[in-house]
């Protein structure tokens, strides 16, 4: 509990400490990113630690991190008082800068700042019950275990880059900015890191719900002020909650259909039925066995019988985990293979804090950077040498901090982060000046600056970075189906599509259809022309590959497969309609402006693509309506992400799409939830009486659907939120006379802490762990073995580094084998088995090992000749079973 106030408060005192710099950056936004300062004060926090850390100009210390967050405190005050203390007018309004235009602010923006807080505290507390009811940092099942050793890493590292905790000798080769950001809020607040992992996860959730929260509330803003006719019209309260909401709780259609399925609805017919479901079935692959809608829709477990007798709630082991496996892949000799397709409401429900969950608070971040460019609050002039660029030099350089932290924190996300600022940048040249080929220019005249300067804030980390990523492959052979598709985006594609229809039907918004149609259709075969050239350069650079390739498949003859291939695409049309129906939209309404005669500042004339609007014809375009263009491009960016790794994939250690999925459509999520949230928003204040309760019953039932894998999946998962429990040891404790059952009995039921499951299954190993986590730091070794097991978990546990733990995650890190499988397959096993000191001493001072964990890990794996440690060695730690023999210095040692 004193952890989560100490969290709570000094992540209050950050916000308020960046809202100087936010109102800054955020000119052009109504809640002048006062929404968004707890995230990015964290972002500018941390850094400014990492990279003096890194520079060797501070410690990895209490001192250091107090230091860095005064000097960041200096820096939003100064950054208040000298950048630009006049008046700028943006959109028409004047804007006031200079500290008392806050205090003015903050006093007529009340409501919003008091709704904001008191939403950030529930969210956090809510979510903090949440893990306090499903603690656990477990080996399967997740991530857990790795995210827990990297942050005790990077707690016992004195400096920067941390040592990795699998692998002594290397330091963290992955992206880790969001674990040293969890890190520094343990050590400032003395918070363990078994408790600071789940304490980081409840912080991304509530920073997440705001930064949800405050993006809407920025849309209908802009919205109203180009809508409304009243010059002060009141703020939008209540509805900006749909952003959190589509965010953080809308799920996909799993959720409602494990429930339609547990109750036995649609499950008729029997195995060998011939029926319309049959027929339907052939069509998605060869081998699928179809009766009845289950087994045709073809989702592992919904496509088996439900047990008897039928309810309501789903009740079949960890239920929920499937629904973020909901896109089947079977290649075409029909062997079936895992795809991940997780969603946010997933993600917190499992619980891990992965490097996508870390990065969602600043993915949103970056859509409020996009928004507020876009919204023109950018305005300047930045003054490279050969070229000007119409942006303020201050946004333009933490517009390049942000992507280059998006990339530390998650690399995938730099992808969308640079499309939404580029494409925001593009468009508000486009509000300016019309369709020109002048655009591509300013799109590299802008992209190519920022991306650089990206990379170069962020040196450091590229520096020791490897990855396991190599290259892009053809996807020749599985297009996500069209049912498949629907199950996992349908709760989103429904408010999109109506949201577009509205466009289009309301007869005033212009579009672009020949461009619509013909640049839809046309990247849509670029990307299938593409997928066929890399497989043909495949074939003739790597014939044996593909061969196996083809092998694999159930395919001699390469003319034989490209037909399958194409049958197969055709026969999952669905997904590739369903994707171009919100692609050629987008792509019409955004090649559409309304100026007639549009120029460059050169004073060149822009060609006559931009329509001319005759004498009394009411027709826009929705560069007149800025929220709308905005969304539309969300929209449009949404549907690249999806289609994409429909022909090609990143190519890593998995060797098929399933991490490409993975990213791209989590990203596609973020950005479709908010344009729905947006959609639905509208749409509830646009429509007429009659329609508007049509769309409220249709929005509940959507809802209904969306929500239902919360609503049964978190009671599941935290076992009722640990009431039972909670109960039982209430009762017992007034049974024993307890004179605080309450105090014990919710100490019993809830804790923040992750390493109690620890300590209560393997109590010795804990305790040797926690000795390490305080003794001086030193390379350590212990058993090795596969990863999601309960190896490498006295490195885990204490931060120590470990000569090798996990090598399988170091196979995915690295994209290397050699060092680690030498480590875990050869040396580690000869530490513990031979009898020869001399190649036992040989082992220890090639990786200057220190401690050498003995325990029932140890001498489970390996046949312990443990009289050698006894006779040379100090044991330094007991506990049962488990002994810690400590290395004497390198003069001393036998």
């Amino acid at each position: 509990m004193l952890n989560f106030f100490a969290w709570y408060l000094l992540m209050t005192l950050l916000g308020w400490l960046a809202f100087p710099l936010a109102w800054r950056l955020f000119p052009a936004l109504a809640d002048r990113g006062f929404t968004l300062a707890r995230a990015l004060g964290l972002l500018v926090w941390g850094y400014l630690f990492w990279m003096l850390v890194s520079l060797g100009v501070i410690q990895n210390d209490s001192g250091g991190l107090i230091l860095t967050l005064l000097l960041f405190a200096v820096l939003s005050a100064t950054t208040l008082w000298m950048v630009n203390r006049g008046q700028t007018v943006t959109d028409g309004e004047t804007t006031v800068h200079g500290p008392w235009s806050i205090v003015k602010w903050l006093k007529s923006n009340s409501r919003l700042v008091i709704t904001v807080e008191i939403l950030f505290f529930l969210a956090f507390a809510a979510w903090a019950f949440v893990r306090a009811s499903n603690p656990n940092i477990e080996t399967a099942g997740g991530e857990k275990t790795m995210e827990l050793a990297f942050i005790n890493a990077i707690l016992r590292s004195p400096t920067f880059p941390p040592h990795d905790p699998w692998l002594s000798g290397y330091s963290i080769s992955y992206y880790y900015f969001g674990y040293v950001m969890t890190a520094m809020l343990a050590k400032v607040t003395a918070t363990p890191g078994a408790v600071a992992h789940n304490l980081m996860l409840a912080l991304v959730f509530a920073l997440s719900f705001i930064g949800a929260y405050g993006i809407l509330y920025n849309l209908l803003a802009a919205w109203q002020r180009r809508n409304s006719e009243e010059v002060n019209h009141e703020p939008i309260i209540g509805l900006p909650i749909f952003g959190s909401v589509f965010l953080l709780f809308v799920s996909n259609v799993a959720g409602f259909l494990e429930v339609l399925h547990r109750r036995g609805i649609g499950w008729t017919g029997q195995p060998g039925d011939t029926n319309f479901w049959t027929a339907l079935g052939k069509l998605a692959h060869r081998d699928l066995q179809a009766y009845n809608f289950w087994t045709w829709l073809d989702i592992l477990h919904l496509n088996a019988s439900p047990s008897q007798p039928f309810r309501w709630v789903p009740d079949r082991f960890i239920w929920w985990w499937q629904d973020s496996r909901v896109v089947q892949y079977y290649v075409l000799a029909g062997n079936f293979t895992e795809i991940i397709d997780e969603f946010p409401a997933f993600s917190y429900l499992l619980g891990d804090l992965h490097p996508h969950v870390l990065a969602m608070p600043f993915g949103l971040m970056a859509v409020a950077f996009a928004l507020n460019l876009f919204l023109g609050g950018w305005r300047g002039e930045t003054n490279f040498r050969f070229y000007r660029l119409p942006v303020s030099p201050l946004h333009f350089v933490s517009g390049a901090l942000l992507l280059g932290g998006l990339a530390f924190l998650n690399t995938w996300d730099i992808l969308i982060g640079f499309a939404l600022l580029a494409g925001a940048y593009v468009l508000s040249r486009v509000r300016e000046a019309g369709w020109t080929w002048k655009r591509l220019q300013d799109l590299f005249a802008f992209g190519v600056p920022l991306g650089l300067l990206a990379i170069l804030f962020y040196l450091p980390f590229y520096f020791g970075f490897s990855s396991q990523a190599g290259g892009i492959l053809p996807n020749l052979e599985y297009p996500t189906r069209g049912a498949h598709l629907w199950v996992m985006f349908g709760t989103l594609f429904l408010p999109l599509l109506i949201y577009l229809l509205h466009l289009r039907r309301s007869g005033k918004r212009l579009a672009n259809w020949w461009a619509g149609f013909g640049l839809g259709f046309g990247f849509t075969l670029f990307l299938w022309v593409f997928s066929l050239v890399l497989g043909l350069l495949a074939q003739l650079k790597m014939p044996e590959f593909a061969a196996d390739y083809l092998e694999a498949q159930g395919y001699v003859s390469t003319v034989l497969f490209s037909f399958a291939t194409l049958l197969r695409r055709l026969s999952f049309i669905g997904g590739l309609l369903t994707l171009l129906a919100l692609l050629i939209p987008s792509i019409a309404f955004l090649a559409k402006t309304d100026r007639a005669h549009p120029a460059e500042e050169s004073g060149e004339e822009a060609p006559s693509s931009p329509v001319i609007v005759s004498a009394g014809d009411t027709r826009t375009s929705i560069f007149s309506l800025p929220p709308t263009a905005f969304i539309v491009l969300m929209i449009f960016l949404g549907a690249v992400l999806a289609l994409a790794p429909d022909f090609v994939y990143l190519r890593d250690l998995f060797g098929k799409r399933m991490n490409t999925i993975f990213k791209f459509y989590y990203q596609a999520w973020m950005l479709w939830s908010l344009a729905a949230a947006f959609g639905i928003a509208v749409m509830l204040r646009d429509l007429c009486r009659a329609w508007k309760w049509v769309y409220g019953i249709g929005l509940g039932l959507l809802l209904v659907v969306g929500l239902a894998f919360p609503f049964f999946g978190l009671p599941n998962k935290t076992n009722d939120f640990q009431i039972p429990a909670f109960r039982a040891a209430l009762d017992a404790a007034r049974a024993a006379g307890n004179p605080t059952p309450l105090r014990t009995a919710a100490a019993s039921a809830w804790t923040l802490d992750g390493a109690r499951w620890f300590h209560d299954i393997y109590p010795d190993d804990a305790a040797a762990a926690d000795w390490l986590a305080s003794a001086p730091l030193g390379v350590i070794a212990e058993a090795v073995g596969g990863s999601y097991t309960g190896y490498a978990r006295i490195s885990a546990y204490s931060g120590q580094p470990a000569v090798v733990g996990w090598v399988g995650h170091e196979d995915q890190w690295r994209g290397t084998y050699e060092e680690q499988r030498q480590r875990g397959e050869m040396d580690i096993p000869v530490l513990y088995e031979t009898n020869s000191w001399d190649e036992t001493l040989a082992i220890i001072q090639k990786y200057g090992i220190r401690y050498i964990v003995v325990g029932t890990l140890e001498r489970n794996t390996y046949r312990v000749y443990e009289l050698k440690f006894q006779r040379y060695l100090v044991p330094v730690f007991q506990s049962g079973n488990v002994v810690i023999y400590e290395v004497p210095a390198g003069s001393e040692i036998p």
